[in-house]
């Protein structure tokens, strides 16, 4: 028996190949799979978290459509109710602890000194009208208002400041990336 050696070479070819295919689709699986890993990784390191700011930090005009402004000092916050033009005016400075840009995408209100260990979903919450960045490590501040009297909310957030009683308000934010937390 003599052997063919085109056959013998396009054989070996044709396995040289394959062991190349196979190389290659388990190199590109596995790169794959470490992207996606890196890719979790750094979504964990850039999450926002939102705090209080600090006594020390410094005071933040807020500025609302209406032109009605309030001065927030460091670790504070306002709430008014203007009888005259039937707002409810909130406000709260806020400081960023976490590692990434924070966004601020909604609120929701609750009379008195509000603690449920269940999170809202958050189609609850009312949506903020303008975008509120706050930046790593640094302080901002977050802003609502109730401007119908009509509104759920309205008249509890009204009777709660008149009364001067503690109020709740619970931030919905997340990251740039993403339009809930």
């Amino acid at each position: 028996m003599t052997a063919n050696w085109e056959t013998v070479s396009s054989l070996a070819t044709g396995v040289g190949t394959l062991v190349l295919a196979v190389a290659t689709f388990a190199s590109v699986r596995s790169a794959n799979r470490a992207a996606r890993t890196a890719e979790r990784a750094l979504r964990v390191e850039l999450r926002p978290l939102l705090v209080p700011s600090r006594l020390e930090d410094g005071q933040q005009k807020v500025f609302f459509s209406d032109d009605w402004h309030a001065l927030l000092p460091g670790g504070g916050a306002v709430a008014e109710h203007d009888r005259e033009h039937e707002v409810v005016y909130l406000a709260a400075s806020v400081r960023n602890a976490g590692s990434g840009i924070g966004v601020l995408h909604g609120w929701l209100f609750h009379p008195g000194d509000y603690r449920n260990p269940e999170h809202p979903g958050p189609e609850t919450f009312t949506r903020q009208t303008r975008d509120f960045y706050i930046p790593v490590g640094d302080i901002g501040f977050w802003q609502g208002a109730f401007r119908d009297p009509g509104e759920p909310d309205f008249a509890a957030a009204a009777k709660a400041i008149d009364n001067r009683e503690p109020v709740t308000v619970d931030l919905l934010y997340g990251t740039t990336r993403a339009a809930s937390a």
